[in-house]
This record gives C-alpha cells, sequence and structure tokens, in this order.
C-alpha cells in the first residue's frame, strides 16, 4: 500500500494536476478571504468556506479522473491486478495519495485564521470547525470520484460524471422540493430507485441472482409497507434526500457545531464508495 501511495503522489506534482489543483484552489479561496475577511472586515472565516463549496464540483473530478482511468486505458492496470497487493491496499493507497494532495491545500488554508487575528478577534471555534467541516467534505466526495473513475478507461468520461454527480448533490436541497410529496408518487420514486440501485449492483459485482433477489424482495417491502401504512410515505421523498444530503451536514459545521453524526456520516460515505471501488476493481481484475 505504501509504495501504491508514494507512486500515486509522486505523480501527481510530476505531471502539472497537483500543483495546478493546488493553485487554483488557494486563488479562488483567497480571493473570498480578501473580499470577505480582509476588504469586508469581517472576522468570520467560516463566510469563506461557505461560498467556496462550490470549489468541489470543477476540481474533484479534475484531482480523480485520472486515478483509476489512466491505468485502464493504458492497460497498467494489469500489472496491478496481477501484483500479489489485495485490491483493497491497492484503493486505500491511491485514496490517500489523492486526499494527501487535498490536505496539503487545506493546511495552507488553515493559516487563513491565525492571520486574521492580527487584525482583531476572530472565532477561532468555529472557524476551524467550519474547515474540518470542509476536509471531511472533500474527503467523501474525491471518495466518489475515485469510484467513478473506476467505472471507466476515458478520463473525460470520468471526469463529465463526476461533475454531475457531485453538481447534483450540491443542488440537492433545491431540487428535492421539486418533487411531489404524495405518498403515491412517493412509493413510485422509491421504486425506481431501487431498480437503479439493483442496475448499480449488478454492474458493481456482476451477480445477476443477487441484484434481482434485492429487487424483489425490495419491491414487495415497499408495496406491502405502501399498502399497508400510505401515510408513512407523506414528504418522505423530501425527508428521505435530505438526510443524504452531503451538503446539508456540512451547514452544522458552519454554524460552529461540531456534529459527530455528520463526522461519521462522511467518514461512511468515504468506506462505502472505496469498498465500491474496490469491487469494481474485483470484477475487473477476474474478468
Amino acid at each position: 500500500m505504501l509504495a501504491i501511495y508514494k507512486k500515486e503522489l509522486k505523480s501527481y506534482f510530476t505531471s502539472m494536476t497537483g500543483y495546478v489543483f493546488i493553485a487554483f484552489f488557494l486563488c479562488i479561496i483567497g480571493i473570498y478571504y480578501v473580499a470577505y475577511n480582509l476588504g469586508g472586515a469581517l472576522s468570520n472565516f467560516e463566510y469563506v468556506l461557505s461560498s467556496t463549496s462550490f470549489l468541489f464540483v470543477l476540481l474533484v473530478p479534475i484531482l480523480t479522473m485520472r486515478i483509476m482511468a489512466e491505468e485502464k486505458k493504458q492497460k497498467t492496470d494489469q500489472l496491478l491486478y496481477t501484483s500479489p497487493l489485495p485490491p483493497v491496499s491497492i484503493i486505500i493507497g491511491k485514496y490517500l495519495a489523492v486526499f494527501t494532495v487535498f490536505l496539503i491545500a487545506i493546511a495552507i488554508v488553515s493559516l487563513y485564521p491565525i492571520i486574521l487575528l492580527q487584525f482583531g478577534n476572530v472565532p477561532l471555534k468555529i472557524a476551524y470547525g467550519s474547515i474540518l467541516g470542509f476536509l471531511l467534505l472533500g474527503s467523501a466526495y474525491i471518495a466518489m470520484g475515485l469510484f467513478i473513475s473506476s467505472l471507466t478507461e476515458s478520463q473525460l468520461v470520468s471526469a463529465v460524471v463526476s461533475f454531475v454527480v457531485i453538481l447534483i448533490t450540491v443542488l440537492m436541497s433545491g431540487i428535492v422540493e421539486m418533487f411531489p410529496k404524495d405518498n403515491k408518487s412517493a412509493w413510485a420514486i422509491f421504486s425506481v430507485i431501487l431498480i437503479l440501485i439493483c442496475l448499480i449492483t449488478y454492474a458493481v459485482i456482476h451477480n445477476v441472482t443477487l441484484s434481482l433477489s434485492l429487487g424483489i424482495v425490495g419491491e414487495a417491502a415497499l408495496t406491502l409497507i405502501y399498502f399497508l401504512r400510505p401515510t408513512l410515505f407523506d414528504g418522505l421523498v423530501v425527508r428521505f434526500f435530505n438526510w443524504f444530503s452531503i451538503i446539508e451536514r456540512y451547514d452544522n459545521f458552519l454554524m460552529g457545531m461540531l456534529d459527530l453524526s455528520a463526522v461519521i456520516y462522511y467518514i461512511s460515505i468515504v468506506f462505502l464508495f472505496l469498498f465500491l471501488t474496490v469491487q469494481s476493481i474485483k470484477k475487473s481484475r477476474w474478468n
């Protein structure tokens, strides 16, 4: 795992990818920092991070698009699959390399609230709480980008799909408000979601029996619950997507709250997508 980590981390700084990511990241953060904190004479650094969460939509696809897709395109993935390293070690090594590049940028940004101390009192607890939330949010998006990159050999496709997926998560709270709130529509929407989950399950593990079983049992359970307690589905779509919204949980950190449930949620998202990436690699190894 350490060898994979060193190789991947080095590749980010022997090419321009790592430098471009850090430079662009710091440039955008710096512009908002000057506008809000220095120019606007505000001591709240969390305003900067709140306004720059769109960076993940632009930068994470660039950072993660090559990490697995390039291996497939250059056929070097076969060397990884036939190596004595288990897929888990390969994926964790690659993930930690990307995360380190992001962590370097965050480490530099962490100095900004200290600079503000030269001009007056700064709520450091809220400032560094928001930085922690920003770090966790980025770690989740990187894991998602890594998984998407493992599904294709085209860096362009990986970048575009990652861009769309992350954009949807950012706009999630506004999108769900357009969904119907009646119980019948909720049942139909959850049925479609279940079908999509089954298709993703089949794409990842290539097991028809498991995918069909999941779909049949899930649809039967949904239908049974709907006919027994239809009122449970009233407004359930909005509550469901808000509960799973990555951005919504980040808001707690911006208000100075150390939300342990949000920390666990982000860590769970990372482990989930790393697990899915490992399954994708295992499937490719045996094909």
